[in-house]
């Protein structure tokens, strides 16, 4: 990126740069939008914030801003935008630290919401409940997501192609553009990110059923996509499910959650997860699931005194 570094570069209009030449045409149109989205408060909550200006102390501020007005999920992925524009920053010498360096995220009182993830117990009763019939159905979309953590666009661009089954792994290469884009609905697009092309490992009674389910199907085509799909309609269906297994009603992303937190609570590396997932950093999936995180540490130091308490 060319800048002058002897001039005041207002940080909006460096924003508005990086996300010409890095996310134009490389993301989709999706979440472009959601980086012009970020772009346009940044401009209004700091229109004259250049970058000699822009310390730990002024970045706390401009967050604490956007805070008053949005929820703390919604703040922290504000935040997680302007860090990768900042840390490219740093790169060109338009900084000498990063200001975003241990920033607290804050958010205005959440509204009533579905819990963000089932416990491992409360997944299993839900998967019980499935009607897996011998033909794809969204209870077998559920059963897929859950087992992998796809994203639900993921999920729906799968083809039998896309399976492995003598190794056991999905290919993960496109999505399939489920809402209305440029006037058109339908259609293979592309995943999230670099980082969302990827190989998953899946487990042998998973492969043995998709195996069996997507035989006779054509190699090319979607297997759960037969006419136009809504979100609403797969939530719908699992929050049918949710109550007939008398667990917490959910939303599907929640079954993504759940299936981080579960491989997280079995000690999974954090850098292994953030790779299934399709992250594009470590620090996103830290910093999605710091909750849990904590919770472990708080149990290792319960282990560790424990053990040090056995040393007389």
């Amino acid at each position: 990126m060319t800048v002058d570094k002897t001039t005041s570069l207002y940080f909006h209009e460096y924003f508005a740069e990086w996300i010409e030449i890095y996310k134009q045409g490389a993301v989709r149109p999706v979440t472009y939008q959601k980086y012009l989205l970020t772009l346009r408060r940044l401009t209004e909550l700091e229109p004259c914030l250049s970058f000699h200006e822009l310390d730990k102390r002024r970045y706390q501020i401009l967050l604490n801003d956007y805070a008053q007005t949005h929820e703390r999920e919604t703040t922290m992925n504000f935040h997680h935008q302007l860090k990768s524009v900042i840390l490219d920053a740093i790169d060109e010498g338009l900084l000498q630290s990063d200001p975003t360096r241990k920033v607290i995220i804050k958010g205005k009182a959440a509204s009533d919401k579905k819990p963000k993830f089932l416990s491992q117990f409360e997944l299993q009763m839900l998967l019980k409940n499935l009607n897996l019939k011998n033909k794809p159905n969204w209870d077998w979309f559920i059963l897929l997501v859950a087992k992998t953590g796809l994203r639900f666009a993921e999920a729906l661009a799968l083809t039998p192609s896309d399976f492995d089954f003598m190794q056991q792994k999905i290919k993960i290469t496109k999505t399939w553009n489920y809402r209305k884009i440029n006037g058109i609905y339908g259609g293979f697009g592309e995943t999230k990110n670099y980082s969302s092309k990827r190989t998953l490992q899946i487990d042998t009674q998973l492969n043995e059923q998709f195996s069996n389910l997507t035989f006779g199907l054509a190699n090319d085509k979607p297997i759960f996509i037969s006419s136009r799909v809504f979100n609403s309609t797969v939530n719908g269906r699992l929050r049918t499910l949710c109550k007939k297994a008398g667990v917490p009603v959910i939303a599907l992303h929640a079954l993504r959650h759940t299936h981080a937190s579960i491989l997280i609570f079995a000690g999974v590396s954090i850098a292994s997860i953030a790779k299934r997932l399709g992250h594009s950093s470590m620090i996103t999936t830290q910093e999605t699931y710091l909750h849990i995180i904590r919770e472990l540490e708080n149990q290792d130091n319960d282990k560790i005194l424990q053990h040090l308490s056995l040393l007389t």
